[in-house]
């Protein structure tokens, strides 16, 4: 079996033609406990699976969480806690965040808990800034402003770190959001959050929109982006501003979140890898997928990229015929790479070859092989011929049956 560098030269990768640059600062924020909760068909998960969702978040060395607006309310409030008091007596290496719109009374709870807890909770602190919004809520740039300032300030002055978030950042206009993180940074803000509100965002305009804030704030101020998938450019966009100069990236499990969701940040870890910018144990990352699924009643889609059912699964003939070729050779890489751009066993999973109506007789012989049933002539046949006058898949019982 050749080393791993010589497999590497049986594929020609022009990915690496022009490839970006590393970026310096490869931050995650996960979302998944508050804006991926806002998704229209989620249930609240139980404090139980929050806990474990944020161990998952842990364990996959993501960098920091949004754990709840505690100002919706005693629920909100006690979970929030809950996830603090997690955090603080199990020694995570990952930070904690809340959302909090800039009102005294969204922020005051935030402090509070940081206060019961320990625990250093960063205030992301948002408002609306684009001309339409501005419109149909009758406001002006001064009201914005004072806002902003008396929110910041606030937060600020009781020593918990605070961040500053404009929605709709994606279709605000340069000069109100100028004037608006200036002002944030000015009060004490030690990070931004220009935000994809309604996924309107290209890659293109995402470049624009963090080069043009990333001279208006400095190289010192923590510039996160939050991305909403609308129009399907969630990880375009987020890779966009990653090399534009962004430095924390925000997504939620399985893409939960408003509307159509955010930014996958199952997705963005699979990306990292394969890049090779990351190289960490993500096998974890389908416990934490499954988890989020169950808990909050959101179906993985099976075509769903890596974490879907069908995502690593083929019966079609020349496809699994080549898959098996390369398992007999006893090679795991080789199984993984000849039909699949992502390495099944990175994710803690592995190639499946089935039995259906475009399979060969291959699929057949390897099925029943790993099952350590004797592949008879008329024990293959019979599996064949069923599979050829199917209109689907062949499930495993199905097959069973047709072997005894």
């Amino acid at each position: 079996m050749p080393p791993l560098e010589e497999k590497q030269e049986l594929i020609y990768d022009w990915n690496k033609l022009e490839a970006p640059p590393k970026p310096p600062r490869l931050l995650l924020d996960d979302e998944t406990l508050r804006d991926g909760l806002q998704s229209p068909s989620v249930k609240d998960p139980s404090i139980a699976d929050k806990i474990q969702l944020l161990h998952y978040m842990d364990e996959l060395g993501i960098d920091t969480a949004d754990i709840g607006l505690p100002g919706a309310g005693p629920r909100a409030a006690a979970d929030v806690e809950a996830l603090a008091r997690e955090i603080a007596n199990c020694k995570m290496r990952i930070h904690a965040n809340c959302a909090a719109r800039t009102v005294i009374g969204d922020i005051t709870p935030v402090i509070e808990i940081s206060q019961k807890t320990g625990v250093a909770i960063e205030a992301f602190c948002f408002l609306g800034s684009s001309p339409i919004r501005l419109y149909t809520e009758n406001w002006t740039i001064d009201v914005l402003l004072k806002h902003t300032e008396e929110s910041v300030t606030y937060a600020a002055k009781a020593g918990i770190p605070v961040s500053y978030v404009t929605e709709d950042t994606t279709r605000s206009d340069p000069e109100t959001l100028a004037k608006l993180y200036k002002t944030a940074v000015d009060c004490g803000a030690r990070g931004i959050v220009l935000a994809d509100t309604c996924g309107h965002a290209t890659p293109d305009g995402t470049t624009a929109l963090v080069k043009y804030i990333r001279n208006v704030v400095g190289p010192d101020v923590r510039m996160d982006w939050h991305g909403h998938r609308d129009r399907g450019m969630d990880m375009a966009n987020s890779f966009a501003a990653w090399q534009a100069g962004a430095d924390q990236i925000h997504g939620a499990a399985i893409g939960l979140g408003e509307r159509v969701g955010n930014t996958p940040m199952d997705l963005l870890l699979v990306n990292l890898r394969l890049l090779g910018w990351i190289d960490r144990d993500l096998t974890q990352l389908k416990d934490y997928c499954s988890l989020a699924s169950r808990a909050t009643g959101v179906p993985i889609p099976e075509n769903y990229p890596v974490m879907g059912k069908d995502a690593f699964r083929t019966a079609t003939g020349v496809h699994a015929a080549a898959v098996i070729k390369a398992y007999k050779k006893n090679d795991e890489w080789l199984a993984n790479n000849v039909y699949s751009g992502v390495p099944a066993y990175y994710f803690g999973l592995k190639q499946k070859v089935e039995i259906g109506p475009m399979s060969g007789k291959s699929n057949v012989l390897f099925w029943l092989s790993e099952r350590g049933i004797q592949a008879t002539e008329e024990r293959v046949n019979r599996i064949f011929s069923a599979a050829k006058q199917s209109n689907r898949l062949l499930t495993d019982q199905e097959i069973e049956t047709l072997a005894q």
